[in-house]
C-alpha cells in the first residue's frame, strides 16, 4: 500500500483564499496543538503578505503569529511561503533577506516559492541564496492556459527545474483550471522529465475539480499532496483533508494523517467562522467562465473584499470579465502573484472609472517596461491602440535611494520599511 504524505495549507492558503487574511493570531493559536498531532509532512505557516493586513486591519504585531505560534508546534515542520523576489512591490532585497533571516530564527527552514514566469534560471539563483539563509526550497511549476503553455512548454520547464536539483518540485494549479484529463497528461509528462526529484501537487477548488485532479495526480505517481481543514477547505481553497483521506483509502493508498486529531480543529474554526461572519468553504459547481479570467484562488477572496470596502461589490462580475481582456492585452501572463494582482487591479480601475486605461497602475507600467522579469511588453489600450510606457522613469532610480536595513532591529525594520506604509 503506497503511502501519501500530506502538506497542510489551512493557516496560509485556506486563510487567504476564503477569509482574505481574516484570521488573527488569537484565532489561530487554539488549533495548533491539534494540527501538530495529525502527522502532516509539513504545514504552511507564514508569508510576508500577512504584514499589511495585520498592521492595517487587525491592529496586531504580525511577528506574534510566529513568536507565539512556533512555541505550540513540536512535531510538524513549518513552511514559509514566498521567496526573495515575490510580492506586489519592489521591496529592497535587504528587507526581504531580513524577513527570511527573522523567520529562520523561529525555526522555520522550509520555503515554497515561484517565479511568476516559470523562469527556473532565476529561481535557481534565488534557491541558492535561500539555502545560504538556511532554507530548503520547494520550487513551484505553475500551470496556466494560453497559446504558449503547451505540453512541450511544461516538459522543458520540468527539465529546467530538475536540472537545479531542488529539494522538491510542486506542480501548482493556482487558478483551479486543471481537468482530470489534463492532470493525467501533465503529471505524467512532468514525472518523465524530473528523474528522482520529489513532486508535490497543489490545486485550488475554484472550479470544483481539484479533489478529482488530486486523485489523478496520485494515480500518476505523486506522493505528496496539499489539503486544508474545513471550514478553510474547498471553495477557492484546497480540497478537504477529510474527503481526500477517505478517497485515497478507497483507492488503496495510505494517507499519512491522523484524521481524529483534526476534528477539534474543524469544530474550532467553524465556531470562529460563525462568530465572525467569515465564509465557510463548500464544494464549487463547474464554471466555464473561470477559464477566461483565470483568477487564482488566493486572490478572488481579496478582490471581493477590496470591492466590498469600496462599496463596489456588485461590480465583481464586470471586473472578472475585464480581467480576461486585460490579461490578453498584457500578453497572457501567468495568473499568479504578482501578475494576477497587476491584471486584477488594472481591470478593477477600468471598470470603476468607466473608461479603460484612463489611469494605469505603477505596476502595469513596470510590467510593460519589463521590470518584472518577463521582457518588455507593448500593451493595447484605448480603442486597441498600443500603449508605450518607455518614457516612465525606471524604478531602480528610486530603489537606489533606499537605505540598507539595520539587521539589529530586524522585526521593527521590516514593519516600518516595507510592509506598513
Amino acid at each position: 500500500m503506497d503511502e501519501i504524505q500530506i502538506v497542510d495549507t489551512t493557516l496560509r492558503d485556506g486563510d487567504i483564499s476564503l477569509w482574505a487574511y481574516g484570521m488573527t493570531t488569537g484565532m489561530m493559536l487554539p488549533a495548533l496543538r491539534h494540527i501538530d498531532e495529525a502527522g502532516f509532512d509539513s504545514m504552511e505557516f507564514f508569508l510576508s503578505l500577512r504584514f499589511k493586513k495585520f498592521v492595517r486591519e487587525h491592529k496586531e504585531d504580525p511577528w506574534d503569529w510566529l513568536r507565539l505560534g512556533t512555541k505550540e508546534i513540536k512535531k510538524t515542520r513549518l513552511r514559509y511561503h514566498g521567496g526573495l523576489h515575490s510580492g506586489f512591490e519592489f521591496i529592497p532585497e535587504c528587507i526581504r533577506r531580513l524577513v527570511i533571516q527573522t523567520v529562520a530564527k523561529y525555526g522555520i527552514d522550509l520555503i515554497r516559492t515561484s517565479n511568476a514566469c516559470n523562469n527556473f534560471e532565476a529561481l535557481g539563483r534565488e534557491a541558492k541564496e535561500l539555502k545560504k539563509l538556511g532554507m530548503d526550497t520547494v520550487m513551484n511549476l505553475i500551470y496556466s492556459i494560453s497559446p504558449r503553455h503547451t505540453d512541450e512548454y511544461y516538459a522543458q520547464k520540468a527539465r529546467d527545474a530538475a536540472g537545479l536539483k531542488p529539494y522538491r518540485l510542486c506542480f501548482k494549479d493556482v487558478g483551479g483550471m486543471l481537468t482530470p484529463e489534463r492532470t493525467r497528461t501533465l503529471v505524467r509528462l512532468i514525472k518523465q522529465n524530473i528523474g528522482n526529484v520529489p513532486l508535490e501537487f497543489h490545486a485550488h477548488c475554484n472550479n470544483g475539480l481539484a479533489p478529482f485532479n488530486l486523485l489523478e495526480a496520485v494515480k500518476e505517481g505523486v506522493r505528496i499532496v496539499h489539503t486544508a481543514i474545513p471550514p478553510l477547505a474547498n471553495g477557492s481553497s484546497q480540497p478537504s483533508i477529510f474527503n481526500v483521506a477517505s478517497n485515497l483509502r478507497a483507492l488503496g493508498y495510505k494517507p499519512l494523517v491522523n484524521i481524529d486529531a483534526l476534528a477539534p480543529v474543524r469544530e474550532h474554526f467553524s465556531w470562529i467562522a460563525e462568530r465572525e461572519g467569515l465564509p465557510v468553504g463548500a464544494p464549487r459547481e463547474y464554471d466555464q467562465a473561470w477559464y477566461s479570467h483565470q483568477v487564482p484562488g488566493g486572490m478572488i477572496s481579496n478582490l471581493r473584499h477590496q470591492l466590498k470596502l469600496m462599496g463596489k461589490e456588485e461590480m465583481l462580475a464586470q471586473v472578472l470579465e475585464e480581467i480576461s481582456r486585460v490579461r490578453s492585452e498584457m500578453g497572457y501572463p501567468i495568473m499568479v502573484t504578482p501578475f494576477a494582482q497587476f491584471v486584477g487591479s488594472q481591470a478593477a480601475i477600468n471598470v470603476i472609472l468607466g473608461e479603460r486605461y484612463k489611469e494605469v497602475t505603477d505596476q502595469v507600467i513596470q510590467y510593460a517596461l519589463g521590470l518584472w522579469g518577463q521582457g518588455r511588453q507593448r500593451l493595447h489600450g484605448r480603442g486597441g491602440q498600443n500603449q508605450d510606457f518607455g518614457s516612465v522613469p525606471r524604478s531602480r532610480d528610486r530603489k537606489d535611494r533606499i537605505p540598507r536595513a539595520d539587521i539589529g532591529r530586524s522585526a521593527q525594520t521590516v514593519r516600518r520599511a516595507a510592509f506598513v506604509g
